[in-house]
């Protein structure tokens, strides 16, 4: 079994925009002794010749600041006229299946996948969706993090291939870029000049009708196979939250 990892390093990027920096701050070895010293442990009692426990806080890290999976409730309060979906109340049997490779790196930044793209790639390449599949969108976009083209560059999926996916009965779909969508700045620049309230954010928004997640900021989705490989994607289980990082890993049986 070849365990391939699919997600971003979590700390701290310069190029990555304010809201979504991490900051972790290292605590060396010593600090533990006088940690143990004002929980009432002597210095002669420490063990011989250790150097104390290291230990990190995390002072600041969005829930959508690294690799991870939007809940329903991210998109809207409700879904299919019920109460979405927090990530805490996800099933976890959504969360791992078999897996598919989407290569969508000619697509151009700033232009749309659509589903006719999606169906032309998998049939010039005899591969079909099957339910329960974990759909994975490959941009090529992931060479940009850490940078400023990270969070303004992309392509990124319409709401039509985001609801025929969902239609081939899709529940978990992810992208190796920043964001589901077109890119946020480009979004917002093109609703000004059209005055169209409908495009922004337009992938996300299916998810009001449509109970689905997806997965952003993947990474290392070329060193998969098109198919034949099992995915997990447990994101943390945060009560109440819209999203929760996660390590989403690849697992290939090298014999088949």
């Amino acid at each position: 079994m070849k365990i391939i990892d699919l997600s971003k390093s979590i700390q701290y990027n310069s190029g990555d925009p304010g809201f979504m920096k991490v900051k972790i701050k290292h605590k060396p070895h010593k600090k533990a002794k006088w940690l143990l010293r004002l929980f009432g442990l002597p210095f002669k009692l420490f063990p011989k010749d250790w150097s104390g426990w290291a230990d990190d806080t995390i002072l600041k890290m969005g829930v959508h600041s690294t690799t991870h999976i939007d809940a329903p409730w991210h998109y809207s309060p409700t879904c299919e006229g019920k109460p979405a979906k927090t990530i805490d109340e996800i099933p976890l049997d959504w969360c791992y299946g078999p897996g598919i490779v989407i290569d969508m790196c000619r697509k151009a930044d700033f232009e749309g996948i659509t589903s006719q793209d999606l169906r032309d790639y998998l049939d010039n390449h005899n591969l079909s969706l099957q339910p329960g599949m974990i759909v994975l969108i490959m941009t090529g976009r992931d060479k940009y993090m850490g940078t400023k083209k990270f969070f303004t560059h992309g392509t990124g999926m319409t709401a039509e291939a985001t609801h025929w996916l969902i239609d081939q009965g899709i529940k978990v779909m992810g992208i190796d870029q920043w964001g589901w969508d077109l890119p946020l700045p480009h979004l917002i620049k093109k609703a000004k000049e059209t005055n169209d309230s409908e495009l922004f954010w337009e992938a996300h928004l299916v998810g009001r009708d449509r109970e689905y997640l997806h997965m952003e900021q993947l990474t290392n989705l070329k060193s998969l196979p098109m198919s034949g490989f099992k995915i997990a994607v447990f994101p943390l289980k945060i009560v109440g939250a819209s999203a929760a990082p996660a390590r989403v890993v690849a697992f290939i049986d090298e014999q088949e």
